[in-house]
């Protein structure tokens, strides 16, 4: 099959239904290379599943993005924090960077943490009503992981609003000098930020991880470049996730029902609620370091290599009618938070915010419905992580 003429993933049907792109372009060659932007460039796109799983773990497939863009002219200005994050390096600096955000997120932390999340979840539903009206994510998705992430950074509260539109805008897929601007901002924030505490003796959340920091090894730059990272990843994907997952329910009656009925269901359906509609759509910057075959298809090296957890999660092959949310169906192997060592180290956090926010609201309006008609709803313009810019609810 022939490569597609222009960038698949830019076609303004892709941002509202991504799918049915993703299964003409798996169902004719799950690893093809493909035209990126306007500029004449291409990358090789990865939409089956095995593959993707694959490519994950190929070593010959780096993240050092500073490497590949060395000798490449570019008119493109990001903040060192948020291009030279563990995100984009490969070992042993990711190694070393990763081994000090790790324990940040361990199961046992989480548990920790668990009473925490409770109480901010219900300050933020404190004044829902049944009978009004609420929009999900500006009032509940975006607010929570915000929260938790700025506790963690020590960011105060009048400074959060602002931090989360910067990070909002570093995920606009149609301006990329808005996306470079919006670097600087949160660059400059948290270099001032993590300056100003290492000038200022004490004991809170952000002191702690920059002691972390220094017995990890890390520099100034790493540490910044770490807390930028946990800001923007800290909840930018669990936003889509909580938003993602209602509407999924929402869409599906008999499965939100369900839970409904037996809120404690839901740690076991979060799985298949990732892989239904995966808050991470196609994964961050790789490129090929040596000529390489994954899954029985070539990829030369030199050539930036594009992983789609999204299309790799509707694979028919590991999940047999995968357009159908199937609460049922064993969906651990989906991808939507990686797969490697680069797997997000932030995941059990992730899934114990969404469990929350969503055994709270099920509990509390158990017949919450859309208060716009389905058609309405908008979804951002970014083929890195898959959101709505607004879900209406009526509760009830």
């Amino acid at each position: 099959m022939s490569a597609p003429r222009q960038d698949p993933l830019r076609d303004p049907r892709f941002f509202a239904d991504p799918y049915p792109a993703y299964d003409r372009l798996r169902e004719g060659c799950p690893v093809q290379r493909v035209p990126t932007g306007s500029g004449g460039h291409s990358a090789y796109l990865i939409t089956g599943h095995p593959e993707a799983r694959a490519a994950f773990t190929d070593p010959r497939l780096s993240k050092d993005t500073a490497r590949f863009f060395a000798d490449r002219p570019s008119d493109r200005d990001l903040h060192p924090a948020v291009s030279r994050t563990m995100l984009t390096s490969d070992p042993p600096a990711h190694t070393r960077q990763r081994r000090v955000a790790t324990p940040l997120f361990t199961a046992g932390r989480v548990r920790e943490l668990r009473p925490y999340l409770t109480r901010v979840v219900d300050g933020l539903m404190a004044a829902w009503r049944p009978g009004t009206e609420v929009d999900l994510v500006a009032e509940l998705a975006v607010p929570l992981p915000v929260t938790v992430v700025c506790e963690l950074l020590g960011v105060p509260e009048s400074d959060r609003a602002t931090l989360t539109g910067w990070s909002h805008e570093l995920f606009d897929a149609t301006d990329t000098h808005r996306v470079d601007a919006a670097s600087h901002r949160i660059g400059d924030y948290l270099t001032h930020l993590v300056e100003t505490a290492r000038a200022t003796p004490g004991d809170g959340p952000l002191h702690s991880l920059l002691r972390d920091c220094d017995e990890g090894g890390l520099d100034r730059d790493e540490t910044v470049s770490l807390a930028a990272l946990l800001l923007v990843a800290g909840h930018e994907t669990t936003t889509q996730f909580i938003g993602n997952a209602v509407l999924a329910l929402l869409r599906h009656p008999e499965a939100f029902d369900r839970l409904r009925r037996d809120p404690d269901l839901i740690p076991g359906a979060l799985d298949e609620l990732l892989r239904f509609d995966s808050p991470v759509s196609v994964a961050t910057f790789r490129y090929s370091t040596e000529d390489l075959r994954i899954g029985g298809f070539d990829i030369p090296a030199g050539f930036p290599v594009l992983i789609a957890p999204g299309a790799a999660n509707r694979d028919p092959a590991p999940f047999p009618h995968p357009d159908r949310l199937d609460l049922d169906r064993d969906a651990t192997a989906h991808l939507s938070f990686g797969h490697g060592i680069h797997r997000c180290p932030g995941a059990p956090l992730a899934r114990a915010e969404t469990e929350i926010a969503l055994r709270t609201l099920l509990t509390r309006f158990p017949h919450t419905r859309l208060a716009v008609p389905e058609d309405s709803l908008t979804w951002r313009r970014t083929r890195l992580t898959r959101g709505l810019t607004a879900l209406p609810l009526r509760l009830a």
